[in-house]
């Protein structure tokens, strides 16, 4: 799983609540990984430009340095890690993204309130950033990183190659955590489907335990793939998971990218479980083990 990497974490922030339990959750990260942390405030460009002139909004722009240097400040002596800060100009999920794919972040920490999230900047964008980012985005929602880190780690399956992909990252997380993978999928009434899932979780399990990976595989009975998004949140809640690690999926639409149904719903609708969301490589991705 070798990529080029600036380890630093990128944390968009608005000063928020759930903005402020992203830094928390990045601080812990941090400290696992080695990296450093680079708080970012973004100025939606059109807003601003069309309420303040160039001297206000520039006074602004001082403004949130400030404040997120302050911040910056008080973190690094309270978790002896280094912090930046940045202050940038434009969308706010395309800044967010294109900051961390050009500079080659290690990975984007963001808080969200979900679907209905509206009355925060951050919270209403993860999705969207999610969708442009080429790095690992953890989204967190309204619970906060346990001081163990990644305990428990609920890795859902499918036929899909780029779902394989998600494999390494858990051991990746694992060895780093001492984490413990609760591998999830549901079959289909297809025989030939059948077949191939079963497949697929065969080679799941035989790559975990070539690493010495703790593991629990759980089949949904249902398997309407409709439901698989709320059985991977029930199931979550159930064994007090720490993370969801899913891939992107994304796909064409008619304007611009959309992420797939199942990463879109877990992101939305997990009320406190915080979602893990890999950009899929670009060529092919087979299991050669």
């Amino acid at each position: 799983m070798e990529r080029k990497t600036n380890n630093s974490i990128l944390v968009p922030t608005d000063f928020s609540e759930v903005a402020d339990r992203a830094v928390e959750h990045a601080v812990l990260v941090a400290k696992a990984y080695g990296n450093d942390i680079t708080l970012l405030y973004v100025l939606e460009e059109g807003l601003f430009s069309g309420l303040f002139a160039g001297s206000q909004s520039a006074m602004i722009e001082d403004a949130m340095k400030i404040k997120l240097d302050q911040q910056a400040k008080e973190l690094a002596e309270r978790c002896n890690i280094t912090i930046n800060t940045r202050v940038a100009k434009g969308s706010v999920y395309k800044t967010i993204a294109q900051i961390a794919n050009a500079e080659s972040f290690d990975s984007i920490i963001m808080g969200s309130h979900g679907a209905s999230g509206f009355e925060q900047v951050i919270g209403s964008n993860s999705s969207r950033t999610i969708q442009y980012a080429e790095v690992p985005v953890v989204v967190v929602k309204n619970s906060s990183m346990g001081k163990d880190g990644y305990k428990k780690i609920v890795m859902p399956i499918d036929l899909t190659l780029e779902s394989k992909q998600k494999v390494d990252w858990a051991i990746h997380l694992s060895k780093t955590f001492d984490s413990e993978i609760h591998v999830v999928y549901t079959e289909s009434d297809d025989p030939y489907l059948k077949v191939k899932i079963s497949a697929n979780i065969k080679q799941v399990e035989n790559r975990l335990k070539e690493h010495n990976i703790k593991f629990e595989i759980y089949k949904f009975e249902d398997s309407i793939m409709d439901n698989f998004a709320t059985e991977v949140l029930n199931y979550g809640n159930i064994v007090n998971a720490d993370l969801i690690l899913v891939m992107t999926h994304t796909e064409k639409g008619i304007s611009e990218m959309i992420i797939g149904t199942l990463t879109q719903q877990l992101v939305n609708r997990s009320v406190k479980v915080p979602v893990m969301c890999i950009h899929p490589q670009e060529i092919g991705y087979l299991f050669d083990y």
